[in-house]
């Protein structure tokens, strides 16, 4: 039962988050959303219009 306890304590410490990871790969998408925009695959919605590119241009940032 003790290695329970321990392989559950070697599972948290492999699967935490490092400090920093949660930072964006690119910066077309850090100023995307940084101004309220959102990045899409396809066309941006009937509302929405192409204000840029996001992940090294392979997106659209949509913005209204």
């Amino acid at each position: 039962m003790r290695i329970l306890y321990l392989l559950f304590a070697v599972l948290l410490f492999l699967f935490q988050a490092a400090p920093g990871s949660a930072d964006p790969l690119f910066a077309d998408t850090a100023e995307c959303r940084s101004q309220g925009n959102f990045c899409r695959a396809g066309p941006c919605p009937p509302t929405f219009a192409v204000s840029g590119s996001c992940h090294g241009g392979l997106l659209k940032c949509c913005s209204k």
